[in-house]
């Protein structure tokens, strides 16, 4: 008996439907179905609604029965179409970078707001798939960017995506934690390092766990501001007088770095809450002069 095929976008969509088996709501199955007919079919969702014909072939139903597989295995849709959006832009992602998060689009959104006017040299650390310096630097067109990863891998993700959007990012493959920083004195430091705890990966999801990577996602217990610290020290001599600090954070722990930095000689620190009410931004200003008065960023 030959094989019955989706004859429409509806069945197709429902099809789907029935075949995604994860823990997640409804919607979030939805959306995720929706992206996988626009990826795989050109479709979307408003001709999903309207019940589009459609004359699917066996070796675009085999095509989609292993998307479902691996959307059922927990590998994250972005990986599995191989992008994402961030900041109204569509990034490539794979298995080496982290997938941003909206928390991301917020402090980038805080940095352009506060240097949309200005021609600044800035720096990424951590970059992952280089959604920050290039977003920053098509946003900030004067800008000069530069990106620091650890990976080579992800260096190479992160290229990718400089060339996608046609922007200049000088990405350098350094060790933050045994390397100096070259290329300053830079206007602006950003990163937003690892600040998972490995005694929080219990509560974590297994698309989170099995497919996207450890390295920049987690930072050992014994140590939560390994990075923080690190990335101060290196500020300090990388910054130029008058240039400022900007780190996402572990929501946990934003008051302990706002007073990390302020022991460690950083200026009119502050912190910034996302749109959930969380502590996930602090933001501090370097400067040589001590008796500097504070500065309301």
């Amino acid at each position: 008996m030959p094989e019955i095929l989706p004859d429409s976008s509806k069945k197709l969509f429902q099809y789907i439907i029935n075949g995604i088996d994860i823990n997640e709501p409804e919607a979030e199955v939805s959306s995720i179905a929706y992206r996988v007919i626009d990826h795989l079919f050109h479709i979307d969702k408003a001709e999903v609604i309207v019940d589009r014909s459609l004359n699917i072939t066996t070796k675009e139903k085999k095509n989609l029965d292993q998307f479902i597989m691996r959307i059922n295995d927990h590998e994250p849709i972005q990986y599995i179409v191989g992008e994402t959006e961030f900041y109204g832009r569509k990034f490539e992602v794979n298995s080496s970078v982290l997938i941003p998060r909206p928390e991301t689009e917020e402090l980038i959104a805080l940095i352009i707001k506060e240097n949309r006017d200005k021609k600044i040299k800035f720096l990424d650390i951590g970059t992952g798939s280089g959604c920050i310096p290039v977003t920053l630097a098509r946003e900030l067109r004067d800008s000069k960017a530069y990106a620091i990863d650890i990976d080579p891998r992800v260096i190479k993700t992160a290229r990718s995506n400089a060339a996608r959007h046609e922007v200049d990012v000088e990405f350098l493959l350094i060790d933050i934690l045994t390397e100096s920083i070259p290329g300053g004195p830079f206007d602006l430091i950003v990163s937003n390092p690892p600040y998972v705890l490995e005694s929080e990966r219990e509560h974590m999801k297994a698309n989170v766990l099995d497919h996207e990577p450890a390295t920049a996602l987690f930072v050992s217990d014994k140590d939560p501001f390994l990075f923080y610290r690190r990335i101060c020290e290196l500020s300090q001599q990388a910054l130029r007088d008058g240039g400022r600090l900007y780190f996402e954070v572990n929501e946990k722990y934003a008051e302990d770095i706002k007073a990390m930095m302020e022991v460690l000689d950083f200026h009119s620190v502050d912190i910034t809450q996302d749109l959930n009410g969380k502590n996930r931004i602090v933001r501090g200003l370097w400067t040589n002069d001590l008796f500097a008065k504070p500065e309301r960023l």
